[in-house]
């Protein structure tokens, strides 16, 4: 994911030490990073509101509106910012506080310029892995989900036949030859796979086939004719038909929405 048009808000009632770290940052973001600054938790409070924030370094200590106070107004929020609080040796209760409200780590006064980047630097990288977890998370089937091998409904036969398929995707994968391979008869072998997964072979198969291909996506940078042949797909075209007819998008776009990096591979 690019760390480009990334923001970072400064929050800190004392103008010196709110301008000196804005400029520390600026010098080091070289560009990569907008940095914000707020004056109070007030304006900070209302501008997290209203903006996207990707890191939030706030003094702990501030009248009105605390840095505690300013991680607690996040809980309800989709998409936090990961938090840096500082704070003088005399808070350590209240950074400890700010830990327990879940901020990524604290800093204390008078700062450390070189320690400053490292842990903004860190608490970016961090944000960076929240981000790309909450979007496998997205990526996944709830139906695929739902199907658990170590259910004690899954029969010797099932457990067989999925962990095959997860192995063998590459390959036709055709429901005669699975059920040949584990000396079942085909309809016998449908029926069974339908009761105790709650899907059709057929069905799991293509579930479980893009799913494999949304996080090849999401994770490589193959081409779409690859992702395709590597999860039995023998065209890219027949893959890009089957991919758009279930998430309604083609592999190329579907990657674009996910990771915001055009694909000119097809």
């Amino acid at each position: 994911m690019s760390m480009v048009n990334k923001t970072i808000l400064v929050v800190d009632d004392e103008p010196r030490t709110r301008q000196g770290i804005k400029q520390t940052l600026e010098q080091w973001a070289a560009g990569r990073y907008t940095v914000e600054t707020a004056e109070n938790g007030v304006e900070a409070r209302e501008r997290l509101l209203t903006e996207r924030v990707n890191l939030l370094i706030t003094d702990v200590r501030m009248p009105v509106v605390s840095g505690l106070d300013l991680i607690r107004s996040l809980a309800g929020a989709q998409r936090k910012p990961v938090v840096i609080v500082i704070s003088g040796y005399a808070e350590f209760t209240y950074v400890q506080q700010a830990l327990q409200l879940g901020a990524f780590n604290y800093l204390l006064k008078p700062l450390d310029k070189a320690e400053l980047l490292q842990v903004a630097e860190e608490a970016l990288k961090h944000e960076e892995e929240e981000q790309r977890r909450e979007k496998m998370v997205k990526l996944a089937d709830r139906k695929l989900l739902e199907i658990d091998p170590d259910e004690p409904v899954m029969g010797e036969a099932v457990r067989e036949a999925l962990a095959y398929v997860a192995g063998h995707m590459s390959e036709p994968l055709t429901m005669a030859e699975v059920a040949a391979r584990l000396h079942l008869n085909a309809s016998y072998f449908s029926v069974l796979f339908k009761e105790q997964t709650g899907v059709p072979f057929s069905e799991y198969v293509t579930r479980l086939r893009l799913q494999r291909a949304k996080e090849l996506l999401v994770k490589s940078r193959l081409s779409i004719g690859e992702i395709g042949e590597s999860i039995g797909y023998r065209t890219d075209k027949y893959f890009i038909r089957v991919f758009k007819e279930h998430e309604g998008i083609s592999p190329s776009r579907y990657r674009q929405q996910i990771t915001g990096n055009a694909d000119n591979t097809q």
